[in-house]
């Protein structure tokens, strides 16, 4: 049997507000049924307070057992340098590798249970391999679709990046003053929200400048395209049609 698990899952990849967040948890293979034991599951199938309690008794088995966690936060300027030049899929996979040597040593070697966030489950694990290199080469990687579904550890690993992002959210909305909502476009809140997040010189950092539900909203408040963000951190204004 594998020595280690590594549970791996993202919150946050289709938002227009926050942050996407991808978590890692990494347990001894016999520790498994302990996160059985503590009801977890998906994370979308929990409500918020027992998300927020199953993920407090994870962090404390993991500071009891020895357990590795590796969280990465992508705050939405890297998503948007990243679309300059790459997709979601690519960055996601990077996120992943992140989070992956954030949570352990890959010396022991074991198996990595990743919710592969690509419709090509097979090129997820290609990629998810290659972006991790050769000390990783001996570890198995099982990449598959609603993994946090089916797997505890990958799950327990969904619910720790989900109430990361939610915090971060809560965080900004408290911040501003403003209700923010889910961050989803989909939220009337969070549609509500971003004319006031949209008023200014530029988008508000929390904005994923690059999503469409942005750059059309910011268009038709000021009659010229979104700026886009430079890898630089500034923002470069795009050229209107109405200026040639």
């Amino acid at each position: 049997m594998s020595d280690w698990l590594i549970g791996i899952d993202e919150a946050g990849r289709g938002p227009v507000i926050g942050p996407l967040v991808v978590s890692a948890l990494a347990i001894p293979a016999t520790d498994r049924s302990s996160l059985v034991d503590l009801g977890v599951r998906d994370s979308k199938d929990l409500t918020v307070h027992a998300r927020e309690s199953i993920q407090e008794s994870i962090r404390q088995l993991t500071r009891q057992r020895d357990w590795g966690i590796g969280t990465i936060v992508c705050e939405p300027a890297r998503i948007d340098v990243n679309r300059l030049d790459s997709d979601l899929n690519r960055l996601e996979i990077e996120l992943f590798a992140e989070a992956i040597r954030s949570a352990i040593d890959p010396d022991d070697g074991g198996m990595i249970l990743a919710d592969a966030c690509d419709v090509d489950e097979a090129r997820f694990a290609r990629r998810l391999r290659a972006a991790l290199g050769g000390e990783w080469a001996h570890w198995e990687i099982d990449a598959r679709h609603g993994m946090d579904a089916t797997d505890p550890v990958a799950g327990a690993a969904s619910i720790i990046a989900k109430v990361t992002r939610d915090a971060a959210i809560a965080e900004h909305s408290a911040r501003l003053g403003i209700d923010l909502g889910s961050g989803y476009p989909s939220d009337q809140r969070t549609r509500a929200a971003l004319p006031d997040l949209l008023n200014g010189e530029t988008p508000h950092d929390c904005l994923r400048w690059s999503w469409s539900t942005v750059s059309d909203l910011w268009q038709e408040m000021h009659s010229r395209p979104v700026p886009v963000r430079s890898r630089s951190g500034g923002a470069v204004a795009q050229s209107s049609l109405d200026d040639w």
